[in-house]
């Protein structure tokens, strides 16, 4: 365990069983993930036996109940997991990420009974979940998706397309929001439990992005796709409540990859600078570099408590939107500039593929991006402190 990590103060927050699940993941990524990191950026692939290890070490199902196959605990756990898998890949954590804290935590939270036996059971051992709300007209403005929904005779018909899904091209089951009755606007929205091999179904094309490349972004076509009652997921046209607290929980997850982000870009950093020989002696001698040092592991740390206390928050049973909607704003603005600062603390050699900086500063630019922008985590911000 590195000297950053040993001393930070946020390791304070943890519990003898959080700081072991903690250290069982970093090993993990150490030993299973990190030999493959490479590879799998430049093919734009992520390892299928990878995803598999994922579901034996229990983390596919961090806060599903045990007697559907889960391991029964907090969200918090799922932010480490996810965290130390974003510090050696964040493509990794990202699949974590996505089937915890958007597809499990969904359905946990509107599913019936009778539909989390019969999921979870086969989520927590390994079907690959995705969320299916982004079409190409509706970002931000995710109420604006034209996905249909049609009633037939023994349940529905989705028509529609869904773009930059993630986990799309290995997931075997989507909760995909189509709109039932488009006379009422958003309250029309409703939201369907998907398999991959139910007709009318099929994947289209693949992203090939600029980071996070090995992580999966597809293009979702339905066809008159067919989905029988049992797999309406909560009650008809309340979608746009299910989608919008749903994803709340995902921000702190977004929080957390940010954070082992920018975590490993500073370990590689302070790596570098300790051995690169500039004018007679290591650069970490200068006192210009230690400033920049101190001053990404102080914002390290600052969103590492925002991101800890989310989740917190979250468990507790308390309030959290707010809290979240900070943790993913200021956690993606610190990867943002700890990657850069990373990168230039290498030279030029930051600037190659043989080094990790570079890719580090790839894979942090998304966090300002997905799951909700900069923007609108400002407009959530500003809205809640309106209303007190």
């Amino acid at each position: 365990m590195s000297d950053i990590l040993t001393a930070s103060p946020a390791l304070t927050v943890l519990s003898e069983e959080e700081d072991l699940f903690r250290a069982t993941v970093r090993e993990f990524a150490e030993t299973e993930v990190r030999p493959h990191v490479a590879e799998m950026d430049e093919a734009g692939k992520f390892r299928p036996d990878l995803i598999a290890k994922f579901f034996e070490l229990g983390l596919m199902g961090v806060e599903v109940p045990e007697q559907w196959g889960g391991t029964g605990g907090s969200i918090f756990l799922a932010m480490l997991a996810i965290e130390e898998l974003a510090r050696v890949d964040a493509s990794a954590a990202i699949y974590v990420d996505v089937h915890n804290t958007l597809v499990n935590n969904c359905l946990l939270r509107w599913g019936s009974e009778e539909q989390k036996a019969r999921l979870f059971p086969r989520m927590t051992a390994g079907l690959l979940g995705a969320f299916a709300l982004s079409e190409p007209g509706s970002g931000s403005d995710a109420f604006a998706l034209q996905t249909r929904a049609e009633r037939v005779a023994d349940g529905w018909e989705l028509t529609g397309t869904k773009f930059w899904i993630t986990n799309g091209a290995e997931a075997g089951i989507f909760i995909v929001f189509a709109n039932t009755d488009f006379s009422k606007g958003y309250k029309g929205i409703t939201g369907f439990l998907v398999e991959r091999d139910f007709p009318g179904f099929s994947v289209g094309k693949k992203e090939s992005k600029l980071g996070i490349r090995a992580s999966s972004t597809c293009e979702l076509i339905l066809e008159r796709c067919q989905v029988p009652d049992p797999n309406v997921l909560g009650p008809v046209g309340l979608g746009y409540k299910i989608s919008i607290e749903t994803l709340n929980e995902g921000r702190i997850g977004i929080g957390a990859q940010m954070v082992g982000i920018a975590q490993g870009a500073l370990e590689a950093a302070l790596a570098h600078v300790k051995e690169r020989q500039q004018f007679g002696k290591p650069i970490a001698e200068f006192q210009g570099v230690q400033f920049q040092l101190a001053q990404m592991r102080t914002d390290l740390e600052a969103a590492r408590l925002m991101v800890y206390n989310a989740a917190r928050l979250k468990d507790g049973g308390r309030p959290f939107a707010t809290e979240a909607a900070m943790a993913k704003l200021f956690s993606s603005q610190v990867a943002d500039r700890i990657t850069s600062n990373s990168l230039e603390l290498f030279g030029g050699y930051g600037y190659s593929k043989e080094y990790p900086a570079e890719k580090f500063y790839r894979d942090a630019k998304i966090g300002t991006i997905y799951e909700g922008t900069s923007n609108m985590q400002l407009l959530t911000i500003a809205k809640s402190m309106l209303k007190a």
